[in-house]
């Protein structure tokens, strides 16, 4: 019957086919981090593993396979600090900023977070790992924590400074039958079957026997001796005495020791090199390459290729003739700045400022994501690039889908589709900061329904700038006092009227210019503050705006958030103010976000509200009556709970969160509505057996009523879009699993109109 089914299916109709790489289930995350920064890279029997400071990945040596792994998909936290793994096995550990620890085996996780917990004065952080056989060696700050793998839990922690204080633990290594460990008081060494908890097992092997006195940076052994740096140099055991092995001015980051090959992971100045030694020291070859080891970390010797982790670069791996660069597609950084969301295109920036509005000094420029790869330019990309630091602002031009930047120091700039760049700084309308003549400061951008580009110049005496669709430039006194001429973000609603967000605790302004843009005569302005009579926001800190679908404008503060209803006659009615929400939760009410940092705010395509604060973010309903959804570090894959930015792509319901410590994202059931079924699609579809998510039809009316039907017309199930999205869990009205089969999506529009819009099928075991 299976086979007849599916005979009729593929005879009779097309259903177009989205792989999952392509478009993420309805309730899944995933993360955007940035996964060039490789910091140390280790091997297991068949993979090779890669650490960035925010996530890891690993490939498969076999066929490179490249698989993350985040907080999105199982891991206890972001921001590694170290890993460790077993080469003749399959176990990895990993360590985290704030000591928690996972350990890796056949892809399933168990986290140790005994250290993490343990209440201990001084640094707990993990430097690196050791492993030998079933015991994972940490190195830490106060000292070495032992880790059984077997039971996964904290075998023993050794204490071993001078006179049994806490020692800062750079490396540990064995060879023979002694333990070394690398401190900040030298190199120690212990009979392997002492008591190794006890330190006046531990002797100081520095300031004797040749080895120069001091800290330690790394060690290794090789040949039943062991190699240390010191200052730049590499040092070699040779019984009871240590000889200078090798030193050649540069910087050395790390030692690793792979089949009798000492690999030094070398810096100078902008330049970078793994260089081989033999065992006796001799150079057996030096590995470089301008791109790929600019800042070299770690690497390793693995079935005959060198890998090596790169912070610029990313891991690549030598096979001796060429390079081949293994990185997932990820933006080069953590956006710090806007993120938008601008015509199926996610723009995001990584500028910045501080809590004083003074700049960053950020170069990592500006990033997209476009069909699910991302794409950058910043100044090592493109040279002109190189001055313009701290991007915060972007807008995407309708005309000829060129984008806008603006940068918080060096001006305006254009990137057309060709990649060629103009800047705008001097000799254009962009005007430094008045109190900084070197500082031209772009903090706010948005193109209005006639294409102009109206820019927000913070600092500059006319702070508010426009670019009309013919090239010309006019400029804005903003007519009240402002700290520093202070303007930010700028939302334009449906009267085209525009809304400046005004820092330096100075509230946010509309401004109407009228019917004629060129005539000053018709502008008006209205301010809007704390207390009644002012405007009625919250507070005066302001931190973000956002319009809905009503053509309000919802303003984010320090201390809560407030409505705008009245902009049809904001410049007109004097009693024109805020609106402060009640939001019920539980059998509590209470004004909306009241005493919280409100960060962000955007609106799905249902008019619900996504706010990002400090302390994670909220899904509100349309009219801020309900809470939704509720994401948090705790309670969810959230990267962070500093939510700084929210950008929704309308298309897909994908809403991308920029936080402190990277950009995560999750597939939202609301899509932006249109007004007739075009482009229907259903995700998945097949529908694999065994499934049990939820079934997206994208792509119909607004609002439109969805029904799912069998071939002879029998109702299996009925329901509303969000949007131009619908929602399934392919169940039956009854809650029954549907069988195998062709069924048919219909769909109504405003006017009640039904057809056919697409086909699911569903294949059963």
């Amino acid at each position: 019957m299976l086979q007849r089914i599916l005979a009729f299916y593929c005879a009779a109709i097309t259903i177009p086919f989205v792989s999952l790489a392509q478009l993420q289930p309805i309730g899944q995350w995933r993360d955007h981090l940035p996964y060039q920064q490789v910091t140390s890279v280790a091997n297991t029997v068949d993979k090779i593993w890669a650490a960035t400071p925010y996530s890891l990945f690993s490939v498969e040596v076999a066929d490179n396979t490249i698989e993350r792994w985040s907080r999105t998909n199982g891991l206890s936290e972001t921001g590694i600090s170290a890993i460790g793994a077993d080469p003749a096995g399959q176990r990895v550990v990993i360590a985290y900023n704030n000591s928690n620890i996972d350990v890796l085996v056949d892809d399933k996780l168990i986290n140790i977070n005994s250290l993490k917990n343990a209440t201990i004065a001084g640094d707990k952080s993990v430097k690196t790992i050791f492993i030998d056989q079933q015991l994972a060696y940490l190195a830490t700050g106060i000292g070495i924590v032992v880790i059984n793998l077997d039971k996964y839990e904290i075998k023993d922690t050794y204490i071993i400074g001078n006179g049994g204080s806490k020692v800062a633990v750079n490396a540990i290594t064995s060879s023979g039958n002694a333990v070394y460990a690398a401190t900040s008081e030298g190199l120690k060494k212990a009979p392997a079957n002492s008591n190794l908890a006890d330190f006046r097992n531990w002797q100081l092997v520095s300031g004797s026997n040749g080895l120069p006195a001091g800290n330690v940076q790394t060690l290794a052994a090789v040949q039943n001796n062991v190699v240390a740096i010191r200052n730049d140099s590499l040092w070699l055991q040779a019984g009871s005495t240590w000889n200078l092995l090798y030193r050649d001015g540069w910087a050395i980051n790390n030692c690793t020791v792979t089949n009798n090959k000492i690999l030094l992971s070398e810096t100078n100045n902008n330049t970078g090199r793994i260089v081989v030694l033999t065992s006796s020291g001799t150079t057996e070859q030096t590995i470089q390459d301008a791109q790929l080891t600019t800042a070299p970390r770690q690497a390793v010797f693995f079935q005959n290729e060198y890998y090596i982790a790169d912070t610029l670069a990313g891991l690549s791996n030598y096979s001796g003739t060429a390079f081949h660069r293994l990185v997932p597609d990820a933006p080069p950084a953590i956006a710090t700045g806007a993120v938008q969301a601008l015509h199926n295109t996610i723009w995001a920036t990584a500028g910045g400022v501080n809590a004083n509005w003074e700049p960053l000094n950020n170069k990592n420029g500006l990033f997209s994501f476009t069909d699910n790869t991302w794409n950058f330019y910043n100044g090592m990309r493109f040279p002109k690039l190189d001055s313009l630091t701290d991007l915060v602002a972007v807008a995407a031009d309708p005309a000829d889908e060129s984008v806008w930047a603006g940068s918080f120091g060096g001006g305006l700039v254009n990137i057309k589709k060709d990649n060629s760049i103009s800047i705008f700084k001097q000799n254009s309308p962009v005007q430094p900061a008045y109190f900084n003549a070197k500082s031209y400061r772009v903090s706010g951008l948005a193109f209005d329904g006639d294409n102009n580009l109206w820019v927000a110049n913070y600092g500059g005496l006319n702070p508010l700038l426009v670019k009309k669709t013919d090239g010309s430039w006019l400029s804005f006194i903003i007519p009240f006092a402002l700290t520093e001429q202070a303007v930010a973000q700028i939302v334009i609603d449906d009267n085209n009227q525009k809304w400046i967000v005004l820092p330096k605790n100075n509230g946010i302004a509309c401004f109407n210019h009228g019917q004629s843009i060129d005539n000053p005569g018709d502008d008006q302005w209205k301010f809007f503050r704390s207390g009644k009579g002012n405007g009625n926001l919250p507070d005066n800190d302001v931190r973000c705006i956002a319009k809905d679908k009503n053509n309000f404008i919802w303003v984010g503060t320090a201390k809560g958030i407030g409505i705008i209803q009245c902009t049809q006659q904001v410049v007109t009615n004097n009693s024109c103010e805020a609106v402060l929400p009640i939001v019920q939760q539980d059998n509590f009410a209470g004004y909306l976000f009241s005493d919280e940092q409100v960060q962000t705010i955007a609106v799905d395509g249902a008019d619900r509200k996504w706010v990002g604060t400090q302390n994670g973010v909220w899904l509100l309903s349309p009219d801020a009556s309900k809470i939704i959804y509720r994401f948090t570090e705790s309670n969810s894959p959230l990267l962070n709970n500093d939510v700084k930015q929210i950008a929704i792509d309308g298309k897909t319901g994908e809403v991308f969160f920029a936080t402190a410590k990277g950009i995560c994202s999750f597939r939202s059931t609301a899509t932006e509505a249109t007004e007739t079924n075009s482009e229907v699609l259903v995700f998945p579809n097949p529908v694999p057996p065994g499934y049990t998510g939820t079934i997206a039809v994208r792509g119909v009316a607004n609002n439109a009523i969805v029904k799912i039907t069998e071939l002879n017309g029998r109702l299996v199930y009925q329901t509303k879009a969000i949007g131009s999205q619908a929602v399934w869990n392919g169940k039956d009205y009854n809650g029954r699993s549907i069988s195998s089969g062709v069924y048919l999506v219909l769909a109504s529009d405003e006017e009640h109109q039904q057809k056919l819009v697409t086909k699911i099928v569903f294949i059963q075991k």
